[in-house]
């Protein structure tokens, strides 16, 4: 997947959208957890602006999901139901799953000597219980795998979707007992990578999707 340049990415880009995504950015890291408030005269003295761009700014985000307005009450950062999330999750999976199944058969011996390598790294952070850094290194062992699968298509919508559901999935790790189950699912799935069992990657890949959404919406705060 080609990288764009952040600066790039500004460049001739609105006011608005510049706000847009600052935020959502914000909200997808977790800096604006689900439920939290997003009152508009604090956003607008952090962003240096006025009210109008961020209640417009807003309005996007509710469009998208990422945000829900309530009638008197101000914005909010959505927070899926379960059934919502779940469903998401479902999504997740099966995209996750077909970029397995792809990699599996596309990725060159340097790619999956790399993933290999990443999961031993993985595993000592497993060991020392380091849920910061173990996140940090799961979501570039899924990113592996879909520049693995050498679609550029399919690795942007599953980045995308990946993004939409990253705090969600970053807050898995509260439960320690999840860092574990996690890195022994991904080692099944790096020996099926590293065989070229397609539908056994997949299968698992789906599998360890839905663990993750399940567990999620099990330890929900």
């Amino acid at each position: 997947m080609q990288k764009t340049n952040a600066a790039s990415l500004e460049q001739g880009a609105t006011r608005t959208e510049i706000l847009e995504r600052k935020l959502a950015d914000l909200i997808l890291s977790g800096d604006f957890p689900p439920g939290a408030a997003l009152d508009e005269s604090e956003l607008a003295r952090k962003f240096e602006v006025s009210r109008t761009p961020v209640r417009e700014v807003l309005r996007l985000l509710a469009a998208s999901g990422l945000v829900q307005q309530r009638r008197h009450l101000g914005a909010v950062v959505a927070r899926p139901s379960d059934e919502e999330l779940l469903g998401m999750f479902f999504v997740m999976g099966e995209l996750e799953a077909l970029c397995a199944a792809t990699a599996a058969s596309a990725m060159t011996s340097a790619e999956r000597s790399e993933l290999e390598s990443l999961h031993h790294t993985m595993a000592g952070l497993v060991r020392a219980g380091d849920v910061a850094a173990y996140s940090i290194a799961n979501a570039t062992f899924h990113e592996l795998i879909y520049r693995g699968s050498h679609n550029a298509y399919l690795g942007d919508i599953t980045m995308q979707t990946r993004r939409r559901l990253a705090p969600f999935r970053k807050a898995q790790f509260s439960n320690l007992g999840r860092l574990v189950g996690s890195h022994a699912e991904h080692s099944d799935i790096v020996t099926a990578l590293l065989r070229g069992e397609c539908k056994r990657a997949s299968d698992l890949m789906r599998a360890h999707l839905a663990t993750v959404g399940a567990s999620f919406v099990q330890h929900r705060p």
